[in-house]
């Protein structure tokens, strides 16, 4: 032993090294032992070492290397329970060692240094980070400390939870909806729910997803788009947007569309709807025609000779003048003489000969 380390403590471990805090990372060269402490999550390099001891000497000076120094010290380390007294002991404190699919079959304990006198591994993940629980001789020992912590017994609850529900069809999913009174709230996506986002080639190709604390939290896959947007609707999210979603259309169905200018209120039943292409036609009326304005008349070709017969409006009588009853003759002076008057019409026929006509 260095003569430093006579009034420190090297801490014994069972590894490669023998020490606690050192490691036999290069083998080969002239500094092969590594020292090593764990500060705040964190593995942290302290330098390299020509031997184990000098290593474990600059461990010792660390608050990491006195801490454990102190605990080793506090009570020598308990004799290895077999394999029956770690079940037997479980049973004694009410704790389960859980079983796993894994080569030691229990939740957490990993066969890492087989050979040796603790080859079995207790690991558990706290913090987003793995955390050695320390080693052990037998799996169910390492598996009786991990049902000891806090991450063993949860796991523990999550065993003994019920098996989840088999998938809900969509037809399922929208009457459950219907039951719980919820609404599936739609949107204009490629799930078409909201907060579902689809994952072709998935098992569970349907993700559901809320905004919560300005983060993205993900709730789970699903099966089908409905069922995951139950599972939205289910959310304090979910329930605030289909509220929105609501008042926005009663509020929309509330106020009358705006007319356009000049537009006309149509009352029902008096105008049939008309097609998309349809226009409406208004009949002018001719404008008023100024002081001494007269209608021209189409003019036709007349025959020479001919007379033109024209309905006109009698000009006004002159003074002493009078009406002429139809079918009347008036009295004649004793003096006057009758005059025959004869007119001669003329017409043209369609073979071109004039054809005239007598009136006296």
């Amino acid at each position: 032993m260095l003569p430093q380390a006579q009034a420190e403590t090297l801490l014994k471990a069972d590894n490669k090294t023998g020490y606690f805090g050192v490691y036999l990372a290069h083998l080969g060269k002239p500094k092969p032992y590594q020292a090593r402490v764990k500060r705040g999550g964190n593995k942290v390099s302290l330098g390299t070492f020509a031997t184990a001891e000098e290593a474990a000497l600059c461990v010792a000076r660390t608050p990491e290397g006195q801490e454990a120094a102190k605990r080793a010290a506090a009570a020598p380390p308990a004799p290895p329970l077999t394999s029956e007294e770690a079940r037997q002991q479980a049973l004694a404190e009410g704790l389960t060692l859980l079983k796993a699919d894994n080569k030691t079959g229990y939740f957490g304990v990993y066969l890492t240094n087989p050979g040796r006198s603790k080859p079995y591994l207790a690991q558990v993940k706290r913090g987003g980070n793995k955390e050695s629980l320390g080693t052990f001789a037998t799996a169910e020992e390492a598996a009786l400390c991990v049902a000891r912590s806090p991450e063993g017994q949860e796991a523990v609850k999550r065993a003994a939870a019920p098996p989840p529900a088999p998938p809900l069809t969509s037809e399922e999913a929208r009457q459950q909806a219907l039951a719980e009174g919820l609404t599936l709230l739609k949107a204009d996506n490629t799930a078409g729910y909201f907060g579902v986002s689809h994952m072709p080639g998935q098992p569970k190709p349907y993700q559901a997803r809320v905004r919560r604390g300005g983060n993205k939290v993900h709730l789970g896959s699903f099966a089908t788009a409905e069922e995951a947007a139950l599972c939205i609707a289910r959310t304090p999210e979910g329930r605030e947007a289909a509220q929105r979603a609501a008042a926005s259309e009663e509020q929309g169905q509330s106020q009358a569309p705006v007319m356009p200018p000049g537009a006309v209120l149509k009352e029902e039943g008096t105008v049939p709807p008309m097609p998309p292409d349809a226009y409406v036609k208004e009949e002018e009326a001719a404008p008023p025609m100024p002081p001494g304005a007269f209608f021209k008349e189409e003019e036709r070709s007349v025959p020479l000779g001919a007379v033109i017969k024209q309905e006109e409006v009698a000009p006004p009588m002159p003074p002493g003048a009078f009406f002429k009853e139809e079918g009347t003759v008036p009295s004649k002076p004793p003096d006057a003489d009758v005059k025959h008057v004869v007119v001669v019409e003329e017409e043209e026929r369609a073979d071109g000969v004039a054809k005239r006509r007598r009136t006296k």
